[in-house]
């Protein structure tokens, strides 16, 4: 019998570390994070990453542990993650995966094995050299022609991505879609239970925006203009949402006004994608996020029952 491993999903300001952390306390679990951004060292307020005192003594796996400098793929993640896993489990505890990063989570349920693939560092500075002469458009538009399905999923905004389906492209003559296809014949190793958090869309853009004032409070500016001092490279990190719209006020192409508008814009557009992402996922049990946290862990605890 495969071993059970609980995903608790969902999009951003939903109230996954809440409730993660009141299961984990419940259930003797011990936390995977499955979020992009909280990977990263140094990158804490503008990440929500949970602090000391939140965590309450359980311990969270693969959190703050790259140098925003570096990249970091998926077939990475899913890795340390796998790792992870299998340290929980040993120790006889329950593994709760946690995050918004639907990508990370996909690699995981559906055992989806993304190729390392070598990056051609000369293609790389055509591409940006594109982007920066022509416009990020225009690299969407030649990766909209090239892998449509994959697109849906890819903000226009999004450079990283899209210029990872491109290199993929140019890489292996395969599209990134057809890859996951292919990858997806593997036997899934675990029993993953996946539980998202659903809001009504007027409250969660309302909780969005409120938290977006908190780490303007907390001191998401000078968090980053700490981070612009410590690496010698414009850290790849600084393009996640709510830092490169701080770069740029920093930069002085936004009013400090017009930043957290945008932030907060993003964000929500952001969130908005995740829903999309995750309600695709067929197995997904929908919790409401209105409901007390205890009523939302009995329901996950009836399920895996």
């Amino acid at each position: 019998m495969k071993e059970k491993v609980i995903v608790i999903c969902g999009p951003t300001a939903s109230g996954k570390t809440a409730l993660s952390i009141e299961l984990a306390k419940k259930i003797n679990g011990e936390i995977v994070s499955a979020d992009s951004m909280q990977i990263y060292k140094d990158m804490d307020i503008g990440t929500a990453k949970p602090t000391k005192e939140e965590m309450q003594g359980i311990k969270h796996y693969l959190l703050d542990f790259v140098s925003p400098e570096e990249r970091y793929s998926v077939a990475q993640y899913k890795q340390d993650a796998k790792a992870a896993i299998k340290e929980i489990i040993a120790k006889g505890k329950i593994p709760i995966i946690v995050g918004g990063t639907g990508l990370y989570i996909d690699s995981l349920i559906y055992e989806i094995e993304y190729s390392d693939i070598k990056i051609d560092e000369n293609y790389r500075k055509e591409l940006e050299k594109m982007a920066e002469d022509k416009g990020l458009d225009e690299l969407y538009k030649i990766a909209m022609q090239i892998d449509p399905i994959a697109m849906e999923k890819i903000s226009p905004n999004d450079k990283k991505r899209i210029m990872r389906v491109l290199e993929i492209y140019k890489s292996t003559g395969k599209t990134k879609t057809q890859q996951e296809e292919e990858s997806r014949k593997n036997p899934v190793e675990y029993d993953y239970k996946v539980f998202a958090i659903n809001w009504n869309r007027e409250i969660l853009y309302e909780r969005i925006n409120k938290r977006v004032d908190i780490m303007i409070k907390q001191g998401l500016i000078e968090e980053v203009k700490n981070i612009l001092k410590k690496y010698d490279k414009f850290p790849t990190a600084m393009q996640g949402l709510g830092y490169k719209e701080v770069v740029d006020y920093i930069n002085g192409i936004y009013t400090k006004d017009e930043m957290i508008e945008k932030i907060k814009m993003e964000t929500r557009r952001y969130a908005k994608r995740q829903l999309t992402w995750f309600r695709k996922n067929k197995q997904t049990i929908w919790l409401d996020g209105t409901n007390d946290i205890q009523n939302n862990i009995d329901i996950i605890l009836e399920s895996l029952a």
